[in-house]
């Protein structure tokens, strides 16, 4: 397996967000990546540096105007003068058709739908680090060089809609990395259809949204229940796609404090799933936020339990990207990677 990171993608480093009524610490911190590629690090895995990619695969998922203002808003918002350090909104969209406003305050409405995705002098570099991994790591497979390769992403993407941020997330990379490798397998005579599983314990929303009209990317998550949990208004078993894409999204939601087996299992369906696809290309939103005690979860999933993770995906014996998500209990990070990587790569040889 190769190993693809950007050290920029630590620069992003808000102090603080809004939760629950009240400013909290952000727990999506720069430890996590420097957790995360020290065990490759130490595993023998070269870290590859991403080439830069430019704007192109952001453009082909995300709008002009969305990707105009996260390369501007800290500036901006700045120069406002009497604001706080990091842009956080304190409007949101409103009317049945609301008009784009011209001024940062607004703008920063416009394009977040939470309180959870603060940003930062760093936070455009960054993102656009991690959007690069997960295209190299893309193009690594693409070309052979793996069955497989990991991008350390950070900060993660999968709440990122085509135009908007939210927890945590600013580029949708697992979805820009998705989307350029559709036009080179229908180069290469391929089906051109790619599937993407999301094991975070919260709701890939954004993917969702970004190709719920789609049956060239099947979409899969299982995620904690969002009755009841994070993203809340998405994640729903009757959400399936409109159009072209109905039946090509495939919500799997699990009750607060499932265990391992049932998480194990579900994940198992949704790769039977997949496999009924028969897609060219398999991408995976790997979140480690269903680790028993991280911070953020709702799921029971244990250190060992993702060596069983790691081993379902290879399985499927797919060409695989994986893509890092979300995983917040940083002391147990590099553990329940090292468990992962086990799993997959002892299947997959």
């Amino acid at each position: 397996m190769k190993f693809v990171h950007h050290p920029d993608t630590a620069l992003h480093h808000p102090a603080y967000y809004f939760n629950r009524g009240q400013m909290r610490a952000l727990p999506e911190k720069p430890e996590r990546v420097g957790a995360l590629a020290a065990l490759i690090e130490s595993r023998g895995g070269a870290l590859i540096h991403p080439d830069d990619y430019g704007y192109a695969p952001l453009a082909a998922v995300h709008t002009p105007a969305y990707l105009a203002f996260l390369e501007s808003a800290h500036a901006r918002w700045i120069a406002a003068g009497d604001m706080g350090e990091v842009v956080i909104p304190n409007v949101s969209r409103m009317q049945r058709t609301p008009s784009y406003p011209t001024g940062i305050v607004g703008q920063a409405g416009w394009h977040t739908f939470d309180t959870a995705c603060p940003i930062d002098a760093h936070t455009w570099t960054a993102a656009r680090a991690a959007a690069n991994a997960a295209l190299h790591a893309t193009r690594l497979v693409l070309d052979g060089a793996d069955r497989a390769a990991y991008a350390l992403c950070r900060p993660p993407g999968h709440h990122a809609t085509r135009d908007m941020a939210g927890g945590f997330c600013y580029l949708n990379h697992v979805a820009i990395a998705a989307q350029s490798a559709l036009p080179v397998l229908r180069a290469r005579g391929k089906a051109g259809r790619v599937a993407i599983l999301d094991v975070d314990v919260h709701h890939g929303n954004g993917t969702q949204d970004i190709f719920y009209d789609r049956d060239d990317v099947f979409f899969l998550s299982v995620h904690g229940d969002p009755s009841e949990f994070y993203p809340h208004m998405a994640g729903y078993a009757q959400e399936r796609g409109v159009g072209a894409g109905e039946g090509y999204t495939l919500n799997l939601p699990l009750p607060i404090g499932s265990d391992e087996d049932t998480v194990l299992a579900t994940i198992g369906k949704a790769l039977d799933a997949v496999a009924r696809y028969a897609p060219d290309m398999l991408f995976i939103s790997l979140g480690f936020d269903t680790f028993i005690n991280d911070p953020l979860a709702a799921f029971g999933v244990t250190t060992p339990g993702f060596a069983r993770m790691g081993a379902a995906i290879a399985d499927a014996g797919l060409p695989t990207v994986l893509v890092q998500e979300g995983g917040y209990a940083i002391d147990d990070l590099a553990a329940n990677l090292a468990s992962f990587l086990d799993g997959f790569e002892r299947t997959a040889a």
